[in-house]
């Protein structure tokens, strides 16, 4: 078994609120400056950026989990990754579906623009991906787990879009492949006070918007090597493939 770091959430020029300087090639140069191998890329209700951060990785020697952080009608944000183009293209058609037509105002938000690998704009997306998809929070994860995705509520800990601020409580019946705890939290005495997140596994991210956050926290998976199927395997604690946090 190898020991890898991993920050599983992670945002890009994008997300309306990612900075300007969240160029793919400038996360991909941030992450492996930090010591990074695995990198989760989360932009809200997005993944166009997915394919190109995973090809710079690989050219890094990074290993990209793509994905994004959808909002669902409760305003809950979770992480949902998949290991497949064409399953990550499935689950961008269910967010386009079901996003409400409501324009992002640049001004007050901030830029939703996609760029190359030379930071030249190809994509800028009219549409506030700030907005909450038309979905609940459990119609999300069966969709996640339909396309065979990994599914884990971001930042419980969180005043809000967190499991806990937006309902209250843990759904007994939510399938979930692990739980986040944000940056701003120690997991043991948050789970001091949480006793119903016993057993779950646990992810400690960064949520990083801008460069300097990245790596501000992370998690260690223990794996034969790196890849989607070890890093499920490690969310569930199986053949010998751990997960902590850091």
């Amino acid at each position: 078994m190898f020991e890898y770091k991993a920050d599983l959430h992670i945002h890009t020029v994008l997300s309306p609120c990612g900075d300007l300087d969240m160029s793919p090639v400038n996360v991909v140069n941030t992450a492996a400056e930090k010591g990074l191998d695995i990198i989760g890329i989360t932009d809200h209700n997005t993944t166009r950026h997915c394919e190109l951060v995973k090809e710079l990785g690989r050219e890094k020697g990074i290993f990209v989990l793509t994905g994004t952080e959808v909002n669902s009608k409760e305003e809950i944000h979770s992480l949902a990754f998949f290991e497949k183009a064409e399953q990550l293209a499935e689950f961008q058609v269910y967010m386009d579906t079901w996003l409400p037509p409501v324009k992002n105002d640049p001004e007050r938000f901030g830029y939703q623009v996609q760029v190359n690998r030379y930071d030249e704009i190809i994509y800028e997306e009219e549409n506030s991906l700030f907005s909450a998809v038309d979905r609940s929070i459990d119609e999300i994860e069966r969709k996640v787990h339909e396309l065979d995705g990994i599914f884990i509520p971001a930042h419980v800990d969180r005043p809000r879009n967190s499991v806990y601020s937006q309902l209250g409580f843990f759904p007994d019946d939510l399938h979930v492949d692990a739980i986040e705890i944000s940056w701003a939290t120690k997991p043991s005495e948050y789970l001091k006070n949480h006793h119903e997140l016993d057993g779950f596994r646990i992810v400690r991210s960064s949520d990083a918007h801008y460069p300097e956050d990245i790596a501000r926290a992370s998690s260690v998976f223990m794996l034969r090597n790196r890849s989607f199927c070890e890093i499920r395997m490690a969310l569930e604690g199986k053949a010998g493939r751990q997960v902590r946090t850091v």
